[in-house]
């Protein structure tokens, strides 16, 4: 399978590449989101460390039972040769209803077909009232063309 945007990047190529990723996590379908990584991909997500599509799929199945209304948007920090480095925000809600805004930083490497096939992130989350949520379109969905990457919103 192929994946354009393919590697060496430059920088229109990886930010496409870093937008059709956030599109993708933005429909909460585990399955799509799996299909944009190598059968063996190794990701480090937190303290969890997976391997292959069929743990990605499932870990993205608990992650979403667990992070409700997610949205999410990614920003292009850094590209060269096959790795692209983004920083990320998204909120979501828990089964009480408490409102989170994750925060983190991700290392993506990609193999020729365009594939990533390594994936580390780190994230940290600050609960939120209701009222200070940045991201407010319709979920599940691609964020709608001039909401802004990165809103200024308090830390």
């Amino acid at each position: 399978m192929i994946r354009p945007p393919l590697p060496p990047f430059d920088e229109a190529a990886a930010r496409h590449k870093v937008r059709l990723a956030e599109d993708a996590w933005n429909t909460r379908d585990p399955e799509r989101v799996a299909a944009a990584y190598t059968q063996d991909s190794v990701w480090r997500n937190r303290s969890e460390f997976l391997r292959g599509r069929a743990e990605i799929v499932a870990f993205l199945t608990r992650k979403w039972a667990k992070e409700r209304d997610y949205r999410l948007v990614k920003n292009l920090h850094a590209f060269r040769g096959d790795r692209i480095a983004v920083r990320f925000r998204y909120e979501w809600h828990d089964a009480d209803g408490q409102w989170w805004r994750s925060y983190g930083n991700e290392n993506w490497a990609f193999d020729d077909s365009g594939l990533m096939r390594r994936r580390e992130a780190s994230i940290n989350d600050v609960a939120i009232a209701e009222a200070e949520r940045a991201f407010r379109w319709p979920a599940p969905g691609p964020r709608p063309e001039g909401e802004a990457e990165m809103p200024d919103v308090p830390w």
